[in-house]
């Protein structure tokens, strides 16, 4: 022990923040005990999907060109669906991130004249844009397609009144985002959004549910798909890529829809059958192998830091003894200058441009300055160890990710330490 903590103390971190720290650690025993019951469920049900689709060597191979015939991104496609208990998925590498994904599923759903409703609120940042709620080249409002939405309670709970009233002949698809996103509201839990699904699906039994699972998955034993929605969508350097996947994004749900998610991707009358997955396949099957491990170590890694913050004062979402149903760990530091020690603390913690001292800047897709940390592997991976936010009112920075739990550990640590270094904080 002696000689961890001298190796802490050589990185930074003094005794009075490592002892604070571990104090919170020790009793946290039992929470990290339900956290890796969770992952081992998830870690079997990711083995039987991939036993379930003969997964062999052959998966590996490098495909260029057209890419047709592509054994392993087809089995991958198939392993997919089998973890996710859905008809279909596409699962590829040029869906760049979670906003193109998400943009992807609504675009090829959608179509002139009809309507998209979020039942969750103000969407994420970067689909605000997407959307046409700001302004973009090639939204869906300058396609024809019209957006509402229904604001949630003052408690962060749904409106079903408010849904109810908003639904009408127009509406084909609703969507649900999982995660907070740049807000401090609750996340929701698979169980609330299949309450949501259901009730919509019973004032509008046609209407397409898509649910936002960027963070959220493996979090829990069930996805928003085994509980009726149509279409999950999410990001690859997120959660189901397990720090492994270099690119890429996921859609998994009814097979007419995900065939129609193909020819927006690629073209009319190719669809998924063209898209050369250039050597990344293999990359894709591992990380996804890892991913329940690799999450259940960020999950310990945000119970962790709202435990420390909670401690000293400060107010987190969800709470210290809440349940969790993402990876992201929100805390209202309350000024500009939280934020970006915060920040600064991660980026220190990292094994990738430890050095940098990152700095607030106007990120395109949002409307103020952001900052972020990641000194990552795979550059803005969210499964790795981060934190960003934007610099605006309540002050609020988002932690999220950590491929191991002592690299999370020492990501929340040296966050503190740099507070405190900074007068912003006193033990």
């Amino acid at each position: 022990m002696l000689e961890i903590e001298s190796l802490y103390r050589e990185m930074g971190i003094s005794f009075p923040v490592l002892q604070f720290g571990n104090k919170i650690e020790e009793a946290l025993k039992e929470r990290f005990e339900a956290i890796d019951c969770t992952a081992e469920y998830n870690q079997l049900k990711v083995i039987h999907a991939m036993q379930e689709n003969r997964v062999n060597a052959e998966c590996f191979n490098y495909v260029s060109g057209y890419g047709y015939d592509d054994y392993g991104r087809d089995t991958l496609e198939k392993v997919y669906a089998s973890v996710f208990h859905t008809e279909s998925a596409l699962v590829r590498p040029q869906i760049t991130c979670g906003t193109h994904a998400l943009s992807l599923a609504l675009a090829a759903n959608l179509r002139p004249g009809e309507e998209l409703l979020s039942a969750a609120g103000k969407p994420y940042d970067t689909l605000e844009e997407v959307i046409g709620i700001r302004p973009s080249n090639g939204s869906l409002a300058e396609y024809g397609v019209t957006y509402r939405q229904v604001d949630l309670l003052s408690d962060g709970s749904f409106d079903f009144d408010g849904i109810k009233s908003a639904i009408h002949e127009k509406t084909k698809i609703v969507t649900i985002q999982r995660s907070k996103g740049y807000q401090t509201r609750p996340s929701f839990s698979v169980g609330q959004i299949g309450e949501v699904i259901q009730f919509v699906k019973e004032i509008k039994p046609d209407v397409i549910c898509m649910v936002d699972n960027c963070y959220g998955e493996f979090v829990e034993t069930i996805e928003p798909s085994d509980v009726g929605a149509d279409m999950v969508v999410g990001s690859l350097i997120k959660n189901p890529g397990g720090g492994l996947a270099p690119i890429g994004g996921y859609i998994a749900g009814r097979e007419d829809l995900i065939e129609n998610c193909g020819y927006r991707l690629t073209s009319p009358g190719l669809g998924r059958e063209v898209g050369a997955t250039l050597g990344v396949t293999q990359s894709f099957y591992q990380g996804l192998f890892l991913a329940p491990t690799v999450v259940a170590s960020a999950l310990k890694g945000a119970v962790l830091a709202a435990n420390i913050y909670e401690k000293l004062g400060y107010k987190v979402v969800p709470n210290a003894s809440e349940s969790r149903h993402d990876i992201i760990q929100a805390v209202e530091l309350g000024t500009p200058e939280g934020v970006i020690s915060f920040c600064r603390g991660i980026q220190a913690a990292a094994p990738v441009d430890s050095y940098v001292s990152p700095e607030p800047w106007a990120m395109p897709g949002y409307d103020s300055d952001v900052i972020m940390a990641a000194g990552a592997f795979v550059q803005g991976s969210s499964i790795e160890l981060s934190a960003d936010g934007p610099i605006k009112p309540p002050y609020a920075v988002y932690f999220q990710g950590g491929l191991t739990w002592p690299h999370a550990k020492l990501g929340i640590l040296m966050s503190l330490q740099y507070l405190v270094k900074e007068g912003l904080v006193t033990l």
